[in-house]
């Protein structure tokens, strides 16, 4: 119970990695409020609420389009009036876009993609930094900031230049928010997935990304939780840092 008596919000926590990240902080013993754009899951199954719930732990659900300062604001609202504070604020909604080279991509797609991968983190640390700000210090911190960047932020990614420059831009607001923050008691980390195993990938996809992961098996959403749980909780000297959840990719 590492989260007990925390209040945390994750974003796109209706499926995939967001989904895990929600359900383990329930299972930590944190009330969780689920941001997302619908309850539906995309991998399939029930809502991420009611597993949290079917678990014995505590969870909501409010829609939330994190491009809109609006809806981020009435997030960080509703979390407050429903349980008194904010602890842990996680950013993990992301859209992939179309998935093609500088030529090809559209002034629209371009938009769309950095609206949610990094403008939405933006609104996300600030709207967290604001309602920090008002609590007191418990223990080492305000609040606590966990950012869901990606390895394709730190380096090229075949084909999708919008989402690896959103995902380079949550990894530097991250160091900034931290560095800026810091005398605040208000610590901000991220976690940088590798290849993690949502969706339904396609075949060749999967050649590649085994070939490039020393480890002998891909991620899964539980191991970026794993890591998010770890920053949201454990680390008190740890701010910000961008931690690989690769299985090597990046040291290979």
């Amino acid at each position: 119970m590492r989260l007990a008596g925390k209040t945390a919000i994750v974003t796109g926590g209706s499926s995939g990695i967001g989904r895990a990240i929600a359900r383990l902080f329930a299972r930590e013993g944190a009330r969780v409020l689920i941001g997302d754009v619908s309850e539906t899951v995309l991998e399939g199954g029930e809502p991420t609420c009611a597993m949290i719930a079917a678990d014995g732990g505590s969870a909501l659900f409010q829609h939330c389009d994190v491009s809109a300062w609006a809806d981020v604001d009435a997030l960080v609202n509703r979390a407050v009036a429903e349980w008194g504070a904010l602890d842990i604020m996680v950013n993990n909604a992301a859209i992939r876009g179309a998935g093609v080279p500088l030529l090809e991509t559209t002034e629209d797609d371009w938009d769309r993609v950095m609206a949610i991968n990094a403008k939405g983190v933006f609104f996300g640390c600030k709207r967290a930094v604001q309602q920090f700000l008002t609590q007191p210090v418990q223990g080492d911190a305000r609040g606590r900031i966990v950012n869901i960047s990606s390895q394709h932020g730190m380096v090229a990614a075949p084909g999708k230049l919008a989402y690896g420059t959103g995902k380079a831009a949550a990894a530097y607001i991250t160091k900034q928010v931290a560095v800026d923050y810091a005398k605040d008691h208000i610590l901000c980390n991220a976690v940088a997935p590798g290849r993690i195993l949502t969706g339904r990938p396609n075949p060749e996809a999967l050649e590649y990304s085994h070939s490039r992961t020393p480890m002998p098996r891909l991620g899964r959403p539980d191991d970026v939780a794993s890591a998010a749980l770890f920053l949201a909780s454990d680390a008190s000297f740890v701010t910000g840092h961008n931690l690989m959840v690769d299985g090597g990719w990046m040291a290979f």
